[in-house]
């Protein structure tokens, strides 16, 4: 079959090469699915620069791609929630990437069935960026009628954030392009800032939660409009030490991110507020639960573009480059 290979890191990117390797074998708790699109996302990027090689030690040769859609092809002994010719999707493993192919195999803990509501192509929009969403909120312990500010909402990871965060009946606040107002509106966004024309920190203040999608550049903007107990959840700021023990990562890992993330949970103490870090894992207990938030809310996604697998190069550096409307896909 057919894969996207990472040969080696490159902290300035490297090109990708499409060659033919053999079938994935399952094991009984297994699920062997044939893809239909790959979804394609800033963590590929990070990936091939070798960011995250501390997080999760890629071996090389790699199969790139975190997020799918299929349909299920053959099943492990073990397997009894998921049959032949069912319509499935998932964030891989973070021991176990690979979705740049045509087919893959999966642990089932990982895998759950696509809302009803949408096809293949849109349904690989949805795993990375609802489990981003899912377990931020789970880690915020977020609470029903309180408020959330969401940076950079505009992008992929708000589209699936914002209407989730509506489905726990939180105030959904958010910054971003202008050109995107209308549609996150749309998604049930109550406040919305133009980040070039409007400073959100000069206006806000007391908010109850924050997830930031942008990092360091932001998140002292972030603390000072998060109340005072309030709790932040990153995902582009550096891991700390709390981040290290929830992953159970060895001593070593945790002392250096302890190192890594000092200032920002010096920034968090100054308020005794919350300074968590989020690197998000497989979960298809979560992600069944995200296919239901969809079919009762009829949500929909926004997909950007769609690459063939031979273009999987073009459609890296298009999301590298930022300003996506939605989801880009590789169609397989």
């Amino acid at each position: 079959m057919k894969a996207a290979i990472l040969n080696k890191y490159d902290k300035n990117g490297t090109e990708i090469e499409i060659k033919d390797i053999s079938m994935p074998e399952i094991g009984e708790n297994d699920v062997l699915v044939k893809i239909a699109y790959a979804g394609v996302n800033p963590l590929d990027n990070m990936i091939v620069r070798g960011e995250v090689k501390l997080i999760t030690p890629y071996k090389l040769p790699l199969v790139m791609g975190n997020e799918f859609s299929g349909t299920v092809v053959d099943i492990g002994s073990n397997v009894s929630d998921f049959k032949k010719d069912d319509l499935v999707y998932a964030r891989m493993p973070l021991e176990k990437i690979g979705t740049f192919c045509e087919y893959i195999s999966i642990d089932k803990d990982a895998l759950a069935h696509v809302p009803e509501c949408l096809d293949l192509k849109n349904a690989a929009c949805i795993p990375l960026t609802a489990l981003t969403a899912m377990q931020a909120f789970e880690l915020l312990d977020v609470k029903s009628k309180e408020s959330i500010f969401i940076s950079g909402g505009t992008g992929s990871l708000g589209a699936m954030a914002i209407p989730i965060a509506k489905s726990f009946g939180l105030k959904v606040i958010t910054s971003g392009s202008s050109r995107n107002k209308d549609r996150v509106i749309s998604l049930g966004v109550d406040e919305f800032f133009d980040y070039k024309t409007q400073d959100y920190s000069e206006i806000l203040s007391d908010v109850d939660y924050v997830l930031d999608t942008i990092g360091e550049k932001e998140l002292e903007k972030e603390f000072k409009i998060l109340k005072h107990n309030g709790s932040l959840v990153s995902l582009k700021g550096l891991p700390n030490k709390e981040f290290a023990e929830r992953m159970g990562f060895s001593f070593v890992k945790k002392t250096l991110f302890g190192i890594a993330g000092k200032k920002f949970d010096s920034m968090a103490s100054k308020k005794n507020q919350n300074y968590y870090f989020l690197f998000v894992e497989s979960n298809g207990a979560q992600l069944e639960k995200v296919s239901e938030i969809f079919d009762q809310n009829n949500i929909e996604v926004s997909v950007d573009e769609v690459f063939e697998l031979d273009e999987v190069n073009e459609a890296l550096k298009k999301v590298d480059k930022g300003g996506s409307k939605g989801k880009t896909l590789i169609k397989i």
